[in-house]
């Protein structure tokens, strides 16, 4: 998605050899004409696939995949939480993931009430990297019974290799799809991949 790589580079900032902040558009202070664009892209790209529900991770993932839930008609939009709270009493689906930018363990939860065997299950996250919060979600899918038509990552940042392990996870018929692919960072600079 060329708008979005423009939208990077412009917008985003390159910290060492690791790190994209889109912070200014994405994940801290959100631009929601842009995402009305993604959500349209994530749309055209997964139409083919008919999920019933969408699948994410707390908290910066929720933007993208609403807007993604409206471009296929306004699916539901499920979140796993990264602590169980008090309230979640029912039980539960889990996947210990491993966040890139925090270095630390979350718990990442889903009430089985909310995600059921059968049920075609879209995942849409606003970053790839490593591919820990996606393998968590495939892994919950699995527990659940659900079938993953598909994923869908705003950003993938193919040289932590997160890309490749989702691909293998997901198997045949369901594909990862990004909209920007980033290739390397050095010296400040931001490449893709096309």
């Amino acid at each position: 998605m060329l708008s979005l790589e423009e939208k990077i580079v412009h917008d985003g900032l390159a910290l060492g050899t690791q790190i994209v902040k889109v912070d200014s558009f994405l994940n801290h202070q959100i631009d929601v004409a842009f995402l009305h664009e993604i959500g349209q892209e994530f749309g055209r790209l997964f139409a083919d696939k008919h999920p019933a529900k969408i699948l994410t991770m707390e908290s910066s993932g929720i933007g993208c995949a609403i807007a993604a839930a409206q471009a296929l008609g306004d699916l539901p939009v499920l979140f796993a939480k990264k602590t169980v709270p008090s309230t979640m009493v029912e039980d539960i689906w889990y996947a210990d993931v491993k966040s890139f930018t925090k270095g630390t363990v979350s718990r990442a939860v889903v009430a089985r009430k909310f995600l059921t065997a059968g049920e075609r299950v879209l995942i849409i996250d606003d970053f790839l990297a490593h591919g820990e919060a996606g393998m968590g979600m495939i892994e919950i899918c699995r527990q659940a019974g659900a079938v993953v038509v598909g994923m869908g990552a705003v950003i993938e940042k193919e040289f932590q290799g997160g890309g490749a392990r989702i691909r293998e996870a997901l198997g045949d018929g369901a594909e990862l799809h990004s909209l920007a692919v980033i290739s390397q960072i050095r010296d400040g600079v931001i490449s893709f991949r096309h």
